[in-house]
């Protein structure tokens, strides 16, 4: 039986029948749902603007539940029991007079979850027509990325919504801050002395974050080319675990004391300026190449696709942060699209021993890594040197993994999405995994600087072959400062 008890509550999904929720959402109830952790007289309200027959589009929600489920994980009996608690309605979310048959619906003292899964245009609308059938004041506002494009459009969203809901009710998402391992970077920092008190600039050398995706635009030109790499991956999902790695210990596990902290990393950040651009910022534009064995298009040559488009589809950059526990570290972020591999992993490179007593030749070998994947297998692993095994090996050294694989470890318990826990943690009015505000903001000003530098500068993003690792000026970064990108090949 589940440890976590949550409230009944009436999830009003807004945008159900998008590529979101049929995808992840609504699978992420259904597992909640299979789990026992939702409450029984938990209801779910599919709100989209298509018309039609309520049964239809619960069939619609149903069939995209058994493609995204593992058929192993398709109970028919909690099947019925989650769809038993879905109910449809057709909403046009800018109209007030649509919120009626919505508050109907919701009983006079019950909690609501409103999840915005929709652009953030009208996340004002909904906020303002929630409240104006008496919902706003007992609801919880779960908003999805990306909130804005720049510093002042992101303020005009949180403006307006901050008008209805105050920030102890605003829960916006970042879907990497509730992976399982993720979560573990706190555990593993602050509860384990063995690296707390090396996790400094005396004793680690340099930091690596990439986030790698193998796939190219699939359909999202419209958003994508309007945003770019550093927009969509960067301004939230990387800086995010650059703050987890770097904050200092929060004074508890309190939602406001980790938010605090982590927003003191973002106002270290050095600023990145024009002059520096060139040194410290690469670009990338994927052009045509090969996947898998098999001949992909360029960027420019996707469907519905601008040939004179100049959005970046990949960014690697050093990042500095001046304090005093990471002065003179390093941090190489690097994300694109049209990667050889899916892959998302944080590298902690650590100093060598300022005494050195080996055979020289293997000097380059000595250094422990802590390597953290976060997709597509989670997991930690710590390279450490140990004697090559043999009676003629003498002193020779090798490098080999202490480490932990969460879907071998622990092989009886299912690792959940990170929707799941998400979804959970709101229902449980716990902000802990969620953004704040402030977050947001600074994390757009450092962004919003690269960009005005581009502009500038008149940069544009530098080739690179689909299928490879980015341009070779992204290797340059890293090699100029005598560092090499980890487990390339």
């Amino acid at each position: 039986m589940p440890c976590i008890t949550v409230d009944s509550c009436t999830f009003t999904l807004f945008g159900a029948l998008g590529d979101l929720a049929l995808r992840k959402l609504f699978p992420a109830l259904y597992q909640l749902d299979r789990a026992g952790l939702l409450h029984d007289d938990t209801r779910v309200l599919a709100l989209a603007r298509e018309v039609g027959d309520t049964a239809q589009h619960l069939g619609t929600i149903e069939s995209h539940l058994r493609r995204y489920v593992p058929a192993q994980e398709v109970d028919q009996q909690v099947l019925m029991r989650f769809m038993a608690r879905l109910d449809y309605l057709t909403m046009d979310f800018r109209e007030v007079a649509d919120y009626a048959p919505l508050a109907e619906r919701v009983g006079p003292a019950e909690r609501v979850v409103a999840y915005f899964a929709t652009p953030a245009s009208v996340y004002g609308d909904i906020c303002a027509n929630l409240a104006a059938v008496g919902l706003a004041e007992r609801a919880l506002a779960v908003l999805e990325k990306p909130i804005g494009h720049d510093l002042a459009s992101s303020r005009a969203v949180n403006d307006a919504v901050a008008q209805y809901f105050p920030e102890s009710r605003v829960y916006r998402i970042d879907h990497y801050l509730g992976k399982e391992t993720v979560q573990n970077l706190i555990a593993l920092r602050f509860a384990n002395s063995l690296f707390e008190t090396q996790w400094n600039q005396n004793h680690i050398s340099h930091v690596e974050i990439t986030v790698a995706e193998k796939v190219g635009i699939e359909g999202r030109w419209g958003y994508f080319d309007q945003a770019g790499q550093l927009r969509d991956m960067i301004q939230n999902h990387l800086l995010q675990l650059l703050c987890l790695i770097a904050m200092d210990p929060p004074s508890e596990l309190s939602a406001d004391s980790i938010r605090d902290e982590k927003v003191k990393v973002l106002k270290a950040l050095a600023p990145i300026t024009a002059e520096q651009l060139n040194r410290q910022v690469v670009r990338g534009q994927y052009v045509a190449g090969s996947s898998d064995g098999k001949a992909v298009p360029g960027y420019l040559e996707e469907e519905n696709s601008n040939s004179q488009s100049d959005t970046e589809t990949f960014v690697a950059l050093r990042a500095d942060i001046r304090n005093w526990r990471w002065a003179g570290v390093p941090f190489y972020l690097r994300t694109g699209k049209r990667m050889p591999q899916k892959l998302s992993q944080i590298v902690i490179h650590f100093k060598a021993p300022p005494h050195y007593i080996f055979a020289p030749e293997q000097r380059e070998l000595i250094g422990n890594k802590l390597i953290i994947r976060l997709q597509p297998d989670e997991g930690i692993a710590l390279q450490v040197m140990t004697k090559d095994q043999g009676l003629d090996k003498g002193m020779q050294l090798r490098s080999g993994p202490l480490q932990l694989n969460f879907s071998d470890t622990y092989r009886r318990d299912r690792v959940p999405d990170a929707y799941e826990r998400l979804l959970l943690e709101v229902m449980r009015g716990n902000q802990n995994l969620f953004v704040r505000k402030d977050e947001i903001e600074h994390a757009w000003q450092w962004c919003d600087q690269l960009i005005a530098g581009w502009k500038r500068l008149g940069d544009s993003p530098k080739p690179y072959a689909a299928g490879s690792w980015g341009p070779m000026s992204s290797i340059a970064l890293i090699t100029r400062d005598g560092k090499a990108w980890y487990g390339d090949l």
